[in-house]
């Protein structure tokens, strides 16, 4: 825990240094600061149609006030020139794992039983700047150190080190030699000394029950289970359904009675169908989804994060030979199936979130996945729609995310071009402010007192 804490410390004044480095108002400039923000065209409310000119009055980190026209601003007001760029809701990753090496499997291998907690922890810290630079100022974290990343989250959240707001689960819950059982593939000698510290596997539904509350309690906000194989986890076993439906009940009950909300990581239909009888509140990637379970999701409402680019990713590494091979083939039929699948649901009606599964891919490159939304049958409106006003509901953060509206947090991102056109306008975000306080600021988008 030293170690950890000497790591917080160095990287505390190393975010701070960073962040001045971008703007002339760093983020150490807290939102009280009154901002106004003169936009050359609004999308406030992802899924209605945009406004013209505008402008949008920041008061302690929320939104105040939205004026038509460039208004000018109140005496001692900072104004932050953005007029000729198209304006929108700080974005939201429903799927990301900032803790550790992401992008890089090869090195994240080899550099195993070299790293402590307190690399990982530099590395996550990194890992979420170059999140929020993309203009992802809301992420979902569904697998990294519990207590490493609840530190983390609480930091970024008090304005002390440079990063999204962060809805962590923590580890995933997983049953004995499941995708998430941190004990595969290794040998005899650390296997045990892992198992030893191990707290997020389980057994029958007791000992899920056990599981998911001990996730709680060393601080995880949502919880996240493995309702079906992995293609990443170093183990032979297919993509099947991992956990009985017991278990899956178990999980789900004990989390929502614990006012915690549930992801499921799901690729078999059969998986996916039982967490979605089971009553998860997301089913993260969704490779195999036949029309029954489609139908199923569809009736009750659970959303589905389709993580598109992580299956094109896992292949891309499998044939560069940076993978285990027993992922080989596990990555082959994923990657085949997930765009099929992904487009049947998005016809049906299914309701669909964000998320990527960055740590697969690389951070910060989160919005190639919006291409990826459009091709499988979205329309850039409801992409964007998906990674605000539906990430928002997702989340139960409708009341303060996901929409540029008076009293909700000030997470606005602009780009240049126009992502209703060309939604690969969201690859290159040139200004991010996140709860009030500015964090990147390029281009035109210059600011002046």
């Amino acid at each position: 825990m030293r170690t950890l804490a000497s790591a917080l410390a160095l990287m505390l004044a190393a975010g701070g240094s960073a962040a001045a480095q971008t703007t002339p108002a760093t983020t150490a400039q807290a939102g009280s600061v009154v901002t106004w923000i003169h936009a050359g065209r609004l999308l406030d409310r992802p899924g209605e149609r945009p406004r013209g000119p505008s402008t949008i009055i920041v008061r302690d980190g929320k939104i105040a006030e939205i004026r038509d026209g460039l208004a000018p601003a109140e005496p001692g007001a900072r104004l932050v020139d953005l007029s000729d760029r198209f304006v929108l809701p700080g974005l939201i990753d429903m799927h990301v794992h900032l803790w550790g090496i992401g992008g890089d499997p090869l090195r994240a291998r080899l550099e195993t039983t070299t790293r402590d907690d307190a690399d990982d922890m530099v590395t996550a810290l990194s890992n979420a700047r170059a999140t929020l630079d993309a203009g992802f100022t809301t992420v979902r974290d569904l697998g990294g150190d519990a207590r490493g990343m609840r530190a983390l989250a609480q930091a970024f959240g008090r304005g002390e080190l440079v990063g999204p707001t962060v809805i962590q689960a923590g580890a995933p819950i997983s049953v004995s030699g499941g995708h998430g059982d941190p004990t595969n593939g290794l040998n005899a000698t650390f296997a045990d000394a892992v198992h030893a510290h191990t707290t997020n596997t389980c057994d029958g539904p007791t000992d899920c029950t056990r599981a998911v509350r001990e996730q709680v309690a060393l601080g995880a906000q949502v919880i996240k289970f493995m309702a079906t194989g992995g293609v990443l986890s170093n183990v032979s076993g297919g993509l099947g359904r991992a956990m009985s439906p017991e278990e899956m009940r178990a999980v789900i009950q004990t989390a929502h009675g614990l006012g915690r909300r549930v992801a499921a990581h799901s690729h078999a239909a059969e998986g996916t169908r039982a967490a979605v009888e089971a009553g998860v509140d997301t089913i993260d990637h969704g490779t195999y989804l036949d029309d029954q379970t489609v139908r199923l999701m569809r009736e009750r409402g659970t959303w589905l994060v389709p993580t598109m680019i992580a299956p094109v990713t896992a292949l891309e590494q499998a044939r560069a030979g940076v993978l285990p091979p027993a992922t080989i083939p596990k990555a082959e039929a994923a990657a085949a199936a997930a765009a099929e699948s992904h487009a049947r649901a998005i016809r049906a009606g299914v309701r669909v979130a964000f998320g990527t599964d960055s740590g697969v891919s690389k951070h910060g490159e989160n919005a190639r996945e919006f291409s990826l939304m459009v091709a499988a049958g979205m329309t850039p409106a409801q992409a964007i729609r998906a990674a605000t006003v539906d990430a928002a509901e997702a989340l139960g953060r409708a009341e303060t995310l996901g929409t540029i509206a008076p009293g909700r947090t000030a997470d606005i991102i602009a780009v240049a071009g126009d992502p209703l056109t060309d939604v690969r306008a969201l690859e290159t975000v040139d200004f991010v402010m996140h709860d009030g306080r500015v964090h990147k600021s390029t281009g035109r988008a210059v600011m002046a007192e």
